[in-house]
């Protein structure tokens, strides 16, 4: 059995046990997990000299948030089974909208996309990672499904892209000088 289908089968299994106090333990007050927010937190991030602690340096962690955010308006290349989807797929996306957290391998590809060099500007990655959060909040033709959630709603996508891109802050830390 894959690991993972069996780990998030067992967080699902939780949340279900658990049911409303998942959410009454959600902090009302946190910041907004919407594309304003994330935009001010990338602008103030880069004028603080990060680096990453991960696997992946800024210029693979940008492009790779660019090309979540594009696939959910262009479609993404490979998708899981719709089984998967209307099962393990949406239970983890409520878990993460109900936490308001995501967490996922921080050195994973988006299935399918295309491989992107382990070097580059990241000025150009920052700058692609900013525009295609303006060109989501901007756009108004249909999205795509999530390869692994299935259909999301636009303010659903949203929530998802601020929580991958927070995931991501996990591995950045703001350095001096």
């Amino acid at each position: 059995m894959n690991r993972r289908i069996f780990i998030l089968g067992s967080i699902a299994s939780g949340v279900f046990m658990t049911g409303g106090a998942t959410w009454l333990a959600i902090d009302q007050h946190q910041e907004p997990l919407d594309i304003d927010f994330a935009l001010s937190k990338l602008n103030k991030l880069m004028k603080q000299n990060p680096k990453t602690i991960g696997e992946w340096n800024l210029y693979q962690v940008f492009t790779h948030c660019a090309q979540s955010v594009e696939y959910s308006m262009l479609g993404y290349p490979v998708h899981k089974s719709d089984v998967f989807k209307n099962t393990v797929g949406k239970t983890a996306f409520s878990l993460f909208s109900s936490k308001r957290k995501m967490t996922h391998t921080l050195d994973e590809a988006i299935p399918g996309a295309p491989d992107f060099s382990n070097e580059g500007n990241i000025a150009v990655a920052f700058d692609r990672f900013k525009q295609s959060l303006i060109d989501f909040k901007e756009y108004e033709g249909a999205l795509a499904p999530h390869f692994a959630y299935g259909p999301l709603t636009k303010q659903q996508y949203e929530m998802a892209h601020v929580m991958h891109f927070n995931n991501h802050l996990q591995e950045v830390e703001l350095t001096i000088g």
